[in-house]
C-alpha cells in the first residue's frame, strides 16, 4: 500500500492524531501547519511496513520538549537538518521515516523532511499514542544489551542565543537525557532524528498501521464537525472507548520542569468530580472517590463541548467545558516501549501515583 497524502488525509491525519495525543502530542494547529506546509514543498506518501524490503532502514523523527514552553522555537529547517544530520553520522540509507507517537503535531513529524528528502513515511509509529518520554517512543531498543543510539537534535532561535545543533552517540536512556536537556537549552522544544532500524525490527517492535488508524479517527471529526457530542459517540464506538462524563475544568495546575508539562486538573462533571494528572499526556483519571478510571497507557481525552475538538494539558484551562473519553490500552495499537513496565514505573516517579 501506498498513500500519496492530499490535504483531506493529512487533516485527517493530524486530527485523528490529536486524538490519540491523549492529552499530549501536540498542539494540532501547528500539525495542520506542518502537514499543509509539507504538501506545498513536495509531495508526501505513507507507506505500509510490507512495501518495503525487511533488510531497509528506517529513523524516527520526532519534536521532544514541554509543549507549554514559552520560548520553544523549532522551524521546519530544523526539521530537515536534524535529518540531515542523523544521515551524515550513519553508514546506511534511509528509506523511510516514521513518527515516534500518534498526537495532533506528532502524527505529522517527518512530513516535512519527507517532501523536501523525497523520503517517504512508513506506516508504522513508535507508539499508536502519544507518551512522554523519547525512550518509551524507541521500540524497545532499550532493552537490547549494548545497544548504541545515535540521535541529532536541532533548534532554538538564534537571536535570543539558543540555537542547538548536535549529534549525540551512546547508551539511549543516557542520550534521551542528553537530548530532552538540549531541548530545555533551545527554549523548550527540539526537532529530533534518531535510532536507524532495519524494517524487519520495525515490523516486531512498532505500532504498526496506527498513522492509519489516526487517519480512521481523523475522518470521524471531519465527518462530524460542529456535533462534538456525534463525535465523542462515534469516535468511542470505532475504538471501543467510552465516555465518561461532560463537565466543568475546576482547576488547573501546570509546571513545565526538566523538559515537560506537569500536574493535575480537577473536572467537575455532570455525575461525579474527576481528578486527571499528566505528565505531557494524561496519566491517570479517578472520580471523587480516588477510584481509578483509567491509567496510562490507557488514554484518557479531553475533548472541547464547543468545538468537539482535542485539548491538550499545555492548553486546557480553568472554565474549559469538555467531554471526559477514555479507551483501555487494549484497543490501541502500542509500540514496544511502552510496554515496558520499568518504563512505566518512571510515570510513578512523576506523578505520585501507583501505575503498574
Amino acid at each position: 500500500m501506498i498513500v500519496k497524502v492530499d490535504e483531506k488525509i493529512a487533516e485527517a491525519a493530524v486530527l485523528g492524531g490529536a486524538f490519540y495525543g491523549g492529552g499530549g502530542g501536540g498542539d494540532y494547529r501547528e500539525g495542520l501547519r506542518y502537514a499543509r506546509l509539507a504538501l506545498e514543498l513536495g509531495e508526501v506518501y505513507i507507506v505500509d511496513v510490507e512495501s518495503i524490503s525487511p533488510e531497509r532502514y528506517v529513523a524516527t523523527a520526532s519534536i521532544i520538549g514541554a509543549p507549554a514552553a514559552r520560548e520553544k522555537y523549532v522551524l521546519p529547517s530544523h526539521m530537515i537538518r536534524a535529518v540531515e544530520l542523523l544521515m551524515d553520522n550513519i553508514d546506511v540509507p534511509l528509506d523511510g521515516l516514521i513518527t515516534g507517537e500518534n498526537g495532533g503535531l506528532s502524527s505529522v513529524n517527518g512530513w516535512i523532511q519527507s517532501a523536501i528528502l523525497g523520503i517517504p513515511i512508513i506506516d508504522a509509529p513508535g507508539d499508536g499514542r502519544a507518551h512522554p518520554t523519547g525512550v518509551m517512543g524507541s521500540l524497545g531498543l532499550h532493552k537490547i544489551p549494548d545497544y548504541v543510539s545515535i540521535q541529532a537534535a536541532v533548534g532554538g532561535d538564534k537571536k535570543a542565543g539558543r540555537y542547538v545543533e548536535l549529534v549525540v552517540q551512546g547508551s539511549l536512556e543516557k542520550v534521551d537525557k542528553i537530548i530532552r536537556e538540549a531541548s530545555i537549552q533551545a527554549g523548550g522544544m527540539i526537532a529530533v532524528a534518531r535510532n536507524p532500524i532495519t524494517v524487519d525490527y520495525l515490523k516486531d517492535h512498532a505500532a504498526v498501521g496506527a498513522l492509519s488508524k489516526a487517519i480512521e479517527v481523523g475522518r470521524v471529526f471531519q465527518k462530524h464537525l460542529g456535533d462534538p457530542l456525534k463525535i465523542a459517540q462515534e469516535v468511542t464506538k470505532l475504538i471501543n472507548g467510552k465516555i465518561i462524563d461532560e463537565g466543568t475544568v475546576e482547576y488547573v495546575s501546570l509546571e513545565t520542569r526538566s523538559g515537560y508539562d506537569i500536574g493535575r486538573l480537577i473536572i467537575n462533571g455532570r455525575y461525579d468530580k474527576y481528578e486527571i494528572t499528566f505528565w505531557n499526556e494524561y496519566m491517570t483519571v479517578e472520580d471523587s472517590n480516588s477510584r481509578r478510571i483509567a491509567s496510562f497507557p490507557d488514554l484518557i481525552v479531553t475533548l472541547n463541548v464547543e468545538s468537539g475538538l482535542p485539548i491538550t494539558s499545555a492548553e486546557i484551562r480553568k472554565n474549559d467545558k469538555i467531554i471526559l473519553i477514555v479507551c483501555p490500552e487494549e484497543n490501541i495499537l502500542l509500540g514496544a516501549g511502552v510496554k515496558d513496565p520499568q518504563l512505566l514505573s518512571q510515570v510513578e516517579e512523576i506523578i505520585g501515583k501507583k501505575i503498574t
